[in-house]
């Protein structure tokens, strides 16, 4: 079990994963604990209290996240054919309050709440994907492309109102992005009436890239959160090699 936290601010730049075992973690009907940190519904709202530790420079990330949703959705979309991978958006528009007493930081806004679950592996069945979300005036839209080993494709278009109902929508056109500069990640995403473009790289891993993307979508210009992941690159055992110096290993 392990609890990412990621942190791009001007100047404050931190990112942990303490992988922990079996032992370290606890759960009830509201509650999650994962070593020293903590996950609760509490007042309607997703609190975190985080204890972790950065790396690679050993810094602490201490201090509270709340994810207020403004709605609930229901939706459960498949990314395979066989059902084996699933995606929930749980909370599709939501606030979110940080205040981090390690760093020294605070601040609110926009924020979106999700999940994903499997029968297996993600690398055992999936190839690659790319996924991205932007805030909208009347709600969020979400747009997700999986390629499968068996070459299948799963293109995902949606869009979701403030009270959470899901619509699906034609999948705008698809083109490239630029790879990511370091670990040479292919990036694409869609977007309506023009090009989407790359706005920031916030991650460049050997295997994920998570950037900031501007596109149109139903005549609206937005900024989204993007990511690609490629999972050919992660199982690869040089990578997998790599993991714990990114992602420690501890027993609690």
């Amino acid at each position: 079990m392990a609890l990412n936290v990621a942190l791009y601010g001007q100047g404050v730049r931190r990112w942990s994963m303490t992988e922990r075992g079996a032992s370290a973690a606890t759960r009830g009907p509201a509650t999650y604990v994962i070593g020293p940190s903590r996950l609760e519904w509490r007042d309607d709202a997703l609190v975190f209290d985080l204890d972790e530790v950065a790396v690679p420079l050993p810094r602490r990330i201490r201090g509270r996240v709340r994810v207020i949703p403004r709605a609930m959705a229901s939706h459960v979309a498949l990314l395979d054919a066989a059902g084996r991978h699933r995606w929930r958006p749980i909370a599709p528009s939501a606030r979110v309050e940080v205040a981090l007493e390690a760093p020294g930081l605070s601040w609110s806004g926009e924020g979106y709440l999700d999940s994903n679950e499997g029968d297996e592996p993600l690398e055992a069945n999936l190839r690659r994907w790319h996924w991205s979300r932007a805030a909208r005036r009347d709600g969020s839209s979400v747009l997700y492309d999986v390629e499968a080993r068996d070459g299948a494709r799963t293109a995902l278009a949606l869009h979701f109102d403030r009270d959470g109902t899901a619509s699906a929508f034609e999948p705008p056109p698809m083109a490239d992005l630029p790879s990511s500069p370091i670990w040479r990640i292919a990036r694409a995403s869609r977007s309506q009436q023009c090009a989407p473009r790359l706005v920031r790289t916030l991650e460049d891993t050997p295997f994920y890239a998570r950037s900031m993307v501007s596109q149109v979508l139903h005549g609206e210009p937005v900024h989204a959160v993007h990511e690609s992941l490629d999972l050919d690159r992660f199982a690869h055992p040089l990578v997998q090699a790599m993991l714990p110096f990114r992602m420690p290993r501890r027993a609690r």
